[in-house]
């Protein structure tokens, strides 16, 4: 499964739990190649300083270490990175700007230099946004005069490389999609959060006897 196909499920899938295992095997590949990472490649200081702070938000650290901890702001640097069409990585940075625009407007204040309570109002404001796009994208993808389309549009998607300005997508939406792939695919998510062992993605076939042997 390319990295296209896997973006496409993780805009319109209900929740991480719903992936084939075949695409969560890709997210943890991306995921491990984090902890190789030499730094940030696509987000600049200001803008990695707002998606870490959003991304602690949605997960935030309690008995268990949270977004931050798990180097989700890296895991979307990456995606944005190596993952992302040039035109969706604009897109993705343009809602990151509009947060701070919200900031600014409301409390004179970048995102991050916003109180918690300041920042929780932009979330909070930026998830009821969040929730009426999932709400329109799942009545588009049920509603039958539109099927055919939607179905053209994602085949069109999966077999040409996107050249054209990329479809609409709610910045908050992607947000928590993203968060909740970087870190629910990391050993502090899966492992520490969710109290299970990650059961390995990929199979590369029996060992030897006499190397199981040894």
């Amino acid at each position: 499964m390319d990295r296209r196909e896997v973006l496409r499920l993780l805009g319109s899938a209900a929740a991480i739990s719903a992936f084939p295992l075949e695409a969560l095997a890709v997210i943890q590949d991306a995921s491990a190649q984090v902890a190789q990472s030499t730094g940030l490649r696509t987000l600049n200081a200001a803008q990695n300083a707002t998606v870490t702070t959003i991304a602690e938000m949605i997960i935030p650290a309690t008995d268990t270490p949270g977004a931050q901890a798990a180097k989700v702001n890296e895991f979307i640097d990456l995606l944005l990175t190596e993952w992302f069409e040039p035109a969706e990585t604009r897109q993705f940075l343009a809602g990151l700007a509009d947060v701070d625009a919200r900031s600014k407007k409301k409390f004179s204040a970048a995102f991050v230099a916003c109180t918690p309570a300041q920042q929780t109002e932009i979330l909070t404001e930026l998830d009821a946004e969040a929730m009426e796009f999932a709400a329109r994208q799942k009545k588009a993808m049920l509603t039958p005069a539109t099927q055919p389309q939607v179905n053209a549009s994602l085949q069109q998607t999966h077999a040409v490389k996107q050249t054209s300005a990329p479809p609409p997508m709610n910045f908050f939406y992607q947000m928590k999609k993203l968060t909740l792939a970087g870190y629910y695919t990391t050993d502090i998510g899966f492992t520490q959060e969710l109290d299970r062992d990650i059961v390995p993605l990929k199979h590369a076939g029996c060992a030897p006897l006499a190397e199981v042997a040894r």
